[in-house]
C-alpha cells in the first residue's frame, strides 16, 4: 500500500495545470553591496507557488493571469512586496534588516510574523541544527535556546533529556510534546536532522495551550523541508564522517593504590583477598608489596568509535507542485569494545504539494525509518568502575571457565565476580525499531484571500522488536545457562485535524480567527515471550538460531498488553479548539486561544484551557523618538495547559470481610476499605508570561527578554496516611516554576568580505513545592539516599547531613558538643566526619538532615560566535549550567559491599593522620555506617562549562573545473564538545536525574563534512 501511496504523490508532483500564463525573471543584489543574493525565497502572494534565487541570484517565475503580486524574502534582509503589472523583468535591490522581524515563525496550527507574536516562541533553523553530529534533533539544540535545559546522553540512538522551563509534576514524565508536520510524538528519534527545515519551541502557556493537554511541559515545533515551486530538480547530498572519543574518564585507584587502601582498612577478609592475588598472580616487580597485576579496567572496556550520516534529497517543483523526496542513512558504534552497543537507521521521506486548481491544494509527506540499536548491558558499567584492579581480564589457571578463561574475583574470595567482560561477551540486547509517519491535507479558499479550509490527517505506526539473548557459560565456579526474551510492541497513532481561517483587513485593522475540530486515536500492543537453555547454545557465530523455539518456553513469562495493570491499550480524545489575533495599526496586539479537550482516559472527560496576550508596539507610536531604538514591544500572555502523563486511578470504598467478638461469641461481617486511589483527571498548569522584545543600533542588535511564573495545579501525588502506614493517591499538589530568560544577539558587516556576530542566552530556574495536599513534606528515592520534597523547597532536593569536616584528633570530638552517649555509641574517633548538628542537641538524628541541592540547575546559559570571511566561515557555541547537584551513588555502594575499588582522588585523598584531610575519613571510616549517612559528602556540584561545537567551513562557488561549471561545494570540519570543565567526580556533569549510579560516557565527536548541491 505504502508503495502506491509513493507512486501516487510523485505522480502529482508532475502535474501541471493549463491556465493561461506569463514569465517573469529577473535578478536580486543586495542594496549594500550590489552583489547577488542566492536562496531569496520568491512567492507568488496568498498561494503556495514559489521558487529560490540561483546562486547567481537569477530567478524565473510562472504566472497566471490573476496573479500580480510577489513576494521576495531573505533571512537577513527586509521583505518586500512587488507589483507585476504587465512586466516580464523584474531585478529587486534588498535593503539589509539582520535581525528581521518579518520572518514568518510557526505557530500551532499556523503561522505568524515574529513582529506579531505576544508569547514566548524560539526558533532555530536548518543551518544551525545541521552543525551538530547527531542522530538526535534536538542535541542540537543545547545551549541555544534560554529556558530549554538539554541533558545530553553518550549511547548510540538515545535521545537526550528535555525540559522547557523545568520541572511541574511529581509522577509524571516531564517531557515536551513534539508535533512533527502536524502528528503528535512523545519523541523524535527518528528523525534525520538533514531533514529539519526549522524548530520551533513554544515555551509559555500563551504559545502552547493550543495543545490543549499535552502541552503542559511545553511543546516542539517541527516543520520537515519541502520543494520549491518553479524551481529545476536540485540533487543535494550532505554528509560526514567522524570518530567519538570517550572523554573525561575517571581515574579510578590502581593496583599500589588500592593495595595501601585495603591495609589501611584494617579488614581481615580485604587483607585475605589481597594475599590471595600474590599467590595467584605473584608478587610485582616494581614494587613486590603489590599482586603482579594492575588492570585499568576502564581501559579495557573503552574505544574510539567511528560516527556517519550521509543524505541525499532531490527537490523541485513546477507552477503547480513542488516536491522533495530523499534518503539518508546514519551510523553510530558505541564507545564499548566486545560487545554489540551501536545504532544504524535508514530513513526515506517523499513530501509533494500540488496546486490542483486556483481553489484547492493538496499534498502529502511520508517518512519511513528503519533503524536498528543495540544496547550494552548497564551492568558493565558497573562492575568496570567497582572491579578491583587486582584482577586481571583473563586467567589461565581458571581452566573451568568457558567459552573464555576469564578471571573471577570470586576465586580470591571476593562476593562478586567483578570482571565485566562476563556482561560484555555473553548478552546481545537488540531493538528493531519501524516508523512510518505518513501526513495528507487539503486545503479549499473558499473566499479568495479570506476564508479557507484545511482537513489533514496524520498516521503513525511504530514497531519496536526487542530480543535480549544471554549466552550459556561457566565462571569457573558455577554455570550460567542460556535464555532468549523476545518483546514485540505496536502501535498505531492517528489524528484528524479539520481548520477554518478567516482573515480580514479594514484600514488599520487586521484580525485572523480560526476555529478548529480534532481527533484522535492511539493504540498499543504488546507480546512477549521468553525461553531457556537453547539447542544449540547461542553464541555470537550462530545468530540464525536464536530463536524461542529452540529452548523451554518459561511459561511464566509469557503474557501481553492485557495483563494486570496495563490499561492503556487504546485511546481516544476529540478536540475543538479557536485562535483569534488582532493588529491595529502594527502597534496594539492581541491574541487567544482556546482549546476543549475530551478523552477516555480520567474520570473528569473534559478540560478548558484558555490564553490571552497583548503587545504593544512602543516603537510604532508617534511619541516615541529614541534613536538607537529601531523596535520595542511589550507583550505579556497569560495561560492554562494541560497534563495528561500521569497514570489515571479511579477506585471508590469497597467492603471487605472481616470477624470480631461480641459478648464472646464470633461474628462475620463487613467493613469498609477507604483506602484507594483516585486521579480523577490531569494535572493544569497555570502561567503568565511578561516579556519585550526590541532591536537597536539599525536591527544590528536584538533583545528577547522573559518572565514567568508557572504553576502546576492538581499535581499527582501519594497522601500518606497516619497511623495507617498506607497512602492513597489524589490530585492535590501545587508545585511552582519561575525564572528569568534573556537573549541578546549582535550582527555586523564590516566590509564586503567580512561579517561577524556575537550572541548569548541565559536562563535562571526557581523549582518550588508549594503544596503537598496538607503534607509538610513527600520521601523519594532511597531510604538510604533520601530525596525529599519539601514545602518551599526544590522538588525532590537532595536531603541529609552537612559535613563540616573530619574530626582530626580526640580533643576535637571531646569539644563537638556532642554527647558522651553518641559518640560511644557510634565509636566516633578521628577520621570520621563531623556532622552538623543543626539543632544543637549533642547527637546527629533526623532532626539534622536539610535540604542538601537539587537537580535541576539555578542557571542555563550559552553564547556563540561566528566570523565570515569570503568563502570561509568560524563558528563556536558555548554552553553551560551551575547551581545544581549530583548525587555520586557509585560512591554510596560501599553501604552495600565494601570489597570493592574506589576512584584515585578518593584513594589518594583519604584521612592518614592530623591535618591530611578535612574532605575525605579514614579508609577504615569509610566503611562505618556512621560516615555513610546520606550527606554532602555524597552531593556533589554538578556545575560545568563547555566548548559546544566549533566548525570551519570553507565554500566552492561558482567553479569551473575543466571549462565545465563545477557543482557548489561544502567541506566542514567539526568538533563537537572538545572540552567540558566541571569538578563532579564522575565521567560528566550531565546527569538527567541528578543519581549517577551507572552513566554511559558522553563522547568528544571530530568530524569531516561535504555538502554537494547539483
Amino acid at each position: 500500500m505504502l508503495k502506491y501511496l509513493l507512486s501516487l504523490m510523485l505522480a502529482l508532483a508532475v502535474l501541471s495545470g493549463a491556465r493561461a500564463q506569463t514569465t517573469v525573471s529577473g535578478k536580486v543584489t543586495s542594496a549594500d553591496d550590489g552583489q547577488p543574493l542566492p536562496g531569496v525565497n520568491i512567492l507568488v502572494e496568498n498561494t503556495t507557488k514559489g521558487t529560490v534565487t540561483d546562486i547567481d541570484g537569477n530567478y524565473s517565475l510562472s504566472l497566471n493571469e490573476d496573479e500580480n503580486v510577489i513576494i521576495f524574502s531573505f533571512i537577513g534582509f527586509a521583505t518586500q512586496s512587488v507589483n507585476v503589472n504587465g512586466r516580464s523583468v523584474i531585478d529587486v535591490s534588498m535593503e539589509s534588516d539582520i535581525t528581521s522581524l518579518n520572518e514568518i515563525v510557526i505557530v500551532g496550527y499556523g503561522t505568524q510574523e515574529e513582529k506579531d507574536l505576544t508569547s514566548a516562541i524560539a526558533t532555530v533553523k536548518a543551518e544551525e541544527i545541521q552543525k551538530t553530529p547527531t542522530s538526535q534533533a534536538m542535541q542540537a539544540l543545547q545551549g541555544k535556546v534560554a529556558g530549554v535545559q538539554i541533558v545530553s546522553r553518550g549511547e548510540p540512538g538515545e535521545g537526550p533529556k528535555v525540559r522547557v522551563r523545568g520541572v511541574g509534576s511529581l509522577q509524571g514524565n516531564s517531557d515536551p510534546l513534539y508535533v512533527v508536520d502536524g502528528m503528535f510524538f512523545d519523541n523524535i528519534d527518528f528523525l534525520n536532522t538533514a531533514d529539519i527545515a526549522s524548530i520551533s519551541v513554544l515555551k509559555d502557556a500563551s504559545a502552547a495551550a493550543i495543545y490543549g493537554v499535552r502541552a503542559a511541559n511545553g511543546v516542539v515545533l517541527i516543520e520537515t523541508k519541502s520543494g520549491s515551486y518553479d524551481q529545476a530538480p536540485q540533487i543535494v547530498y550532505d554528509g560526514y564522517y567522524g570518530v567519538q572519543v570517550p572523554q573525561n574518564v575517571i581515574k579510578m585507584a590502581n593496583s599500589e593504590q588500592f593495595s595501601q587502601y585495603v591495609r589501611e582498612t584494617g579488614s581481615s577478609a580485604d587483607i585475605a583477598f589481597l594475599n590471595a592475588a600474590f599467590q595467584r598472580y605473584g608478587r610485582s616487580r616494581v614494587n613486590p608489596n603489590v599482586p603482579d597485576v594492575n588492570t585499568d579496567w576502564y581501559d579495557e572496556v573503552l574505544q574510539t568509535a567511528p560516527i556517519q550520516n550521509h543524505s541525499i534529497t532531490i527537490s523541485g517543483g513546477g507552477e503547480n507542485s513542488r516536491y522533495a523526496v530523499g534518503a539518508s542513512y546514519f551510523d553510530q558504534e558505541g564507545l564499548l569494545k566486545h560487545t554489540r552497543n551501536d545504532y544504524e537507521r535508514f530513513n526515506f521521506r517523499s513530501k509533494v504539494d500540488f496546486d490542483a486548481t486556483n481553489w484547492l491544494n493538496v499534498g502529502g509527506n511520508v517518512n519511513i525509518s528503519n533503524a536498528t540499536r543495540y544496547v550494552a548491558d548497564n551492568a558493565v558499567w558497573f562492575k568496570t568502575y567497582f572491579a578491583v584492579p587486582i584482577l586481571p581480564v583473563y586467567d589461565d589457571q581458571n581452566t573451568d571457565a568457558e567459552p573464555f578463561s576469564l578471571s573471577n574475583a570470586k576465586i580470591l574470595g571476593y562476593r562478586n565476580s567483578q570482571n565485566p567482560f562476563y556482561d560484555l561477551l555473553y548478552n546481545d540486547d537488540r531493538f528493531k525499531v519501524t516508523k512510518i509517519l505518513a501526513n495528507f491535507y487539503a486545503d479549499f479558499e473558499i473566499i479568495p484571500n479570506k476564508l479557507s479550509f484545511k482537513t489533514s490527517y496524520n498516521y503513525n505506526f511504530g514497531s519496536v522488536n526487542q530480543r535480549t539473548v544471554d549466552f550459556a557459560y561457566h565462571d569457573g565456579l558455577s554455570p550460567v545457562l542460556s535464555g532468549i526474551k523476545k518483546q514485540n510492541t505496536t502501535s498505531l497513532d492517528e489524528i484528524w485535524d479539520n481548520i477554518l481561517t478567516f482573515n480580514e483587513n479594514i484600514g488599520a485593522h487586521s484580525f485572523s480567527i480560526m476555529g478548529g475540530y480534532s481527533y484522535r486515536s492511539e493504540t498499543a500492543d504488546l507480546l512477549f515471550a521468553k525461553g531457556t537453555e537453547l539447542n544449540p547454545s547461542p553464541n555470537p557465530d550462530n545468530e540464525e538460531y536464536w530463536y524461542i523455539d529452540n529452548g523451554a518456553i518459561d511459561v511464566g513469562e509469557v503474557g501481553d498488553f492485557d495483563d494486570e495493570n496495563n490499561d492503556l491499550g487504546k485511546f481516544y480524545g476529540t478536540s475543538y479548539f479557536g485562535r483569534i489575533s488582532y493588529n491595529y495599526d502594527d502597534r496594539y496586539l492581541i491574541y487567544g486561544t482556546f482549546r476543549r479537550d475530551g478523552t477516555n482516559k480520567f474520570q473528569e472527560k473534559w478540560g478548558n484551557f484558555p490564553t490571552v496576550g497583548v503587545g504593544w508596539v512602543l516603537s510604532e507610536e508617534s511619541f516615541f523618538d529614541v534613536k538607537p531604538v529601531n523596535f520595542l514591544k511589550l507583550r505579556a500572555s497569560w495561560g492554562k495547559l494541560g497534563n495528561d502523563s500521569s497514570p489515571a486511578a479511579v477506585g471508590k470504598p469497597t467492603l471487605v470481610g472481616t470477624e470480631t467478638a461480641i459478648d464472646g461469641i464470633l461474628v462475620l461481617g463487613n467493613e469498609a476499605d477507604v483506602f484507594y486511589d483516585l486521579l480523577e483527571k490531569w494535572e493544569t498548569t497555570e502561567e503568565t508570561n511578561i516579556g519585550i522584545t526590541a532591536r537597536f543600533l539599525e536591527d544590528r542588535l536584538s533583545l528577547e527578554a522573559d518572565y514567568y511564573i508557572r504553576d502546576t495545579e492538581d499535581a499527582a501525588l501519594p497522601i500518606v496516611l497516619p497511623l495507617v502506614r498506607d497512602q492513597i493517591r489524589r490530585n492535590r499538589g501545587v508545585i511552582r516554576n519561575s525564572g528569568l530568560e534573556l537573549a541578546l544577539n549582535w550582527s555586523d558587516n564590516i566590509s564586503e568580505d567580512l561579517s561577524y556576530s556575537i550572541g548569548g542566552n541565559l536562563a535562571t530556574l526557581k523549582n518550588e513545592v508549594r503544596d503537598l495536599g496538607g503534607q509538610p513534606y513527600l520521601n523519594a528515592g532511597q531510604q538510604e539516599f533520601r530525596q525529599r520534597s519539601i514545602i518551599g523547597e526544590p522538588i525532590e532536593a537532595f536531603f541529609g547531613y552537612e559535613v563540616e569536616g573530619v574530626f582530626q584528633n580526640e580533643g576535637q570530638i571531646s569539644s563537638s558538643g556532642l554527647t558522651q552517649e553518641f559518640i560511644d555509641a557510634n565509636n566516633i574517633i578521628p577520621g570520621d566526619f563531623r556532622f552538623k548538628d543543626q539543632n544543637n542537641d549533642g547527637v546527629i538524628d533526623d532532626l539534622d538532615r536539610v535540604v542538601l541541592g537539587s537537580y535541576l540547575p539555578k542557571l542555563t546559559y550559552g553564547f556563540n560566535i561566528g566570523v565570515n570571511y569570503k568563502n570561509i566561515e568560524l563558528t563556536a557555541n558555548f554552553q553551560g549550567q551551575t547551581g545544581h547537584s549530583i548525587l555520586n551513588r557509585k560512591r554510596g555502594e560501599m553501604l552495600f559491599t565494601t570489597d570493592t575499588n574506589i576512584d584515585a582522588d578518593l584513594a589518594d585523598n583519604l584521612w592518614r593522620g592530623e591535618g591530611t584531610s578535612n574532605e575525605y575519613p579514614s579508609a577504615a571510616g569509610l566503611r562505618k555506617a556512621y560516615n555513610l549517612s546520606m550527606s554532602d559528602y555524597f552531593v556533589e556540584d554538578g556545575s560545568y562549562f563547555r566548548i559546544q561545537n566549533v566548525r570551519l567551513a570553507y565554500s566552492l562557488i561558482n567553479r569551473e573545473l575543466f571549462g565545465a561549471p563545477m557543482p557548489d561545494v561544502r567541506i566542514t570540519l567539526t568538533a563537537e564538545r572538545p572540552l567540558t570543565v566541571f569538578d563532579y567526580n564522575g565521567f560528566n556533569p550531565e546527569v538527567a536525574d541528578g543519581i549517577d549510579r551507572q552513566t554511559y560516557p558522553i563522547p568528544g565527536i571530530y568530524t569531516i563534512g561535504l555538502n554537494i548541491k547539483l
